[in-house]
């Protein structure tokens, strides 16, 4: 039997989970193999030099060989760290829900590169940003683009009819924006025209730009709630990690310190056992 050449290749560390009483099983993506578990080897021992490489939400170079069933990992060097993402609850959180994104919609060796980029670019856009929570909104609206759950918004989902900013709904099952005409007869939710407006620009804009847009409470939970529908639709599944981010966005109003409580018992949780 021909033996099987070790593999190297670039991915994201997308989540882990424990094997055994030392072990890790790593989820990997990668941007010419799609999806990977692998094995990292004695990575929960204390003295290990592995595990500071097979971090969940960061980037490294991996050499992977074969097992039985899954690939194992044979050395990993770590290129990004994403730091922030680890120290700071928000972002963790939104990072989370980002790859937990890409997890549940991408096969094995399926090349992802365009994914992968994407996925790249909102991590570090996400390690810098003072919004993260639109970084996380611009990376869903990218990728329904990319999955093609493109939300249509420049003519109405049920008739056609060209839109302007005014009067609209918003029907995720129709695949977009509804014109005052079909919205009035019954179909889709309300649209308001700031997140009309908010939606079309975060269409042509970078992650960076939309996350300098200014963007109030109202209006905010308005965009959350179309996208997640557009979501479910396209997944047929609600994310976990979702439901975490907004438990948290409703928790604001509690206290703070109450929140980064519970959102560090729940990311410690996350790492100890399965993402």
């Amino acid at each position: 039997m021909p033996r099987i050449r070790p593999i190297r290749t670039e991915a994201i560390v997308l989540r882990q989970r424990p094997l055994g009483d030392a072990d890790r099983i790593c989820v990997l993506f990668s941007p010419t193999r799609g999806r990977i578990e692998a094995v990292a080897k004695g990575v929960r021992k204390p003295l290990s030099k592995m595990s500071g490489h097979v971090e969940p939400l960061s980037r490294g170079q991996f050499g992977l060989a074969q097992g039985r069933s899954l690939f194992v990992i044979t050395d990993a060097q770590t290129l990004d760290p994403w730091s922030p993402l680890h120290d700071d609850v928000e972002r963790m959180t939104e990072a989370l829900a980002m790859a937990e994104l890409v997890d549940r919609s991408t096969d094995a060796e399926v090349s992802s590169g365009p994914l992968y980029q994407l996925l790249r670019r909102s991590l570090e856009s996400l390690a810098s940003t003072q919004s993260p929570a639109a970084v996380r909104r611009w990376f869903t609206l990218r990728f329904l683009d990319q999955q093609g759950y493109q939300p249509e918004l420049d003519a109405c989902v049920r008739c056609r009819t060209e839109v302007g900013p005014e009067g609209n709904g918003y029907s995720a099952v129709d695949g977009g924006v509804v014109c005052p005409n079909c919205h009035g007869a019954g179909h889709g939710q309300r649209l308001t025209s700031p997140v009309f407006r908010l939606l079309r620009y975060m269409r042509r804009s970078s992650a960076q730009s939309t996350a300098q847009v200014r963007v109030d409470a109202q209006a905010s939970a308005e965009l959350e709630r179309h996208l997640s529908m557009s979501l479910e639709q396209a997944l047929d599944a609600r994310l976990r990690s979702s439901s975490f981010a907004e438990d948290l966005a409703r928790a604001e109003t509690i206290g703070r310190s109450a929140v980064q409580s519970a959102a560090e018992s729940e990311r410690e949780e996350q790492r100890r056992a399965a993402i």
